[in-house]
């Protein structure tokens, strides 16, 4: 059973996701700086394993159809800690994209729901591409 209170763990687990992401930006900004960009994948992994927990977190990259994005991810990682940040990046946004591809749908409908944005992206130009993937949201 999934809980969707937020306690004090899945607070910090937020957190360390927002700065994982935040320093993996810092990290392409300054020229794929491998330091900046190891601390953003260890503090965004870190994040989401506190935020959803651990015995979650390993059902979810170890499911048979995410193979394919948890190994491009963890290759990337890699690949970044070695000192070759482009290419771990390269694939690291592969594997991100396949891991999580089936959140997309749910994180449309929650972008909508943001007072400012969601008027943004409820305008005609935006309703439409949304619209599209509002009913093939994937249950986790």
């Amino acid at each position: 059973m999934v809980s969707f209170e937020m306690n004090d763990r899945k607070k910090i687990g937020l957190g360390l996701t927002g700065f994982g992401i935040f320093f993996s930006f810092l990290g392409i900004v300054f020229l794929f700086d491998k330091g900046l960009l190891a601390m953003g994948n260890i503090l965004f992994f870190s994040g989401v394993t506190l935020t959803i927990g651990l015995k979650s977190t390993m059902q979810f990259f170890m499911k048979r159809q995410n193979f394919k994005g948890t190994i491009s991810f963890g290759a990337g990682f890699f690949f970044v800690v070695i000192g070759w940040p482009i290419f771990g990046m390269i694939l690291e946004a592969y594997g991100f994209i396949v891991l999580f591809s089936g959140f997309w749908p749910t994180l449309a409908v929650f972008m909508q729901k943001i007072p400012i944005l969601g008027w943004i992206l409820q305008q005609p130009l935006f309703r439409s591409f949304f619209d599209r993937y509002r009913g093939k949201r994937v249950p986790v």
